[in-house]
C-alpha cells in the first residue's frame, strides 16, 4: 500500500517548504526591499519597514548594513530562535549570510542600506 506512505511524505514536505525555500528578500518581500544598484561584486538594497511591520522568511548573503535611523528589530530564525537587536543611526556592521524573518519592533520606521556581497 503506497498511498499511506505517500500522504505523510506530502504533509512533511508541505511544512518544510517555507524553511527550505527561504529566498531572496527582493523577490519574496518587495514591499520592504528595493534594489538601488547592482554589479558583479555587490547588490545595494534600500530597506524600509514601517512601525511594527514584519517580513517573511528570507535569506541574504554576507552583507554590510548601514542604519539610517535608530531602530529596534527582532529576527526569527528557521529553528525557532529569536534575537532582539537595537541599532543607532549611522551604525554600520558586517552581517554574515543568514536566513531570518525580521520584524520592526519599534514605534517608527526602520531604514537602512544593505550592501550584499557577491562571490568569494
Amino acid at each position: 500500500m503506497r498511498v499511506p506512505l505517500a500522504l505523510p511524505s506530502i504533509v512533511l514536505c508541505f511544512f518544510l517548504v517555507p524553511v527550505l525555500s527561504a529566498q531572496d528578500a527582493v523577490k519574496v518581500d518587495p514591499q520592504h526591499y528595493t534594489v538601488v544598484s547592482e554589479n558583479s561584486k555587490v547588490r545595494i538594497l534600500k530597506v524600509h519597514y514601517g512601525a511594527h511591520e514584519k517580513s517573511v522568511m528570507h535569506s541574504h548573503p554576507d552583507a554590510v548594513a548601514v542604519f539610517l535611523n535608530d531602530s529596534t528589530v527582532q529576527f526569527s530564525h528557521p529553528d525557532g530562535k529569536k534575537d532582539n537587536a537595537t541599532f543607532k543611526a549611522g551604525q554600520t556592521l558586517f552581517t554574515p549570510a543568514d536566513t531570518h524573518l525580521p520584524e520592526n519592533t519599534g514605534d517608527h520606521a526602520m531604514e537602512l542600506i544593505l550592501v550584499e556581497l557577491k562571490g568569494k
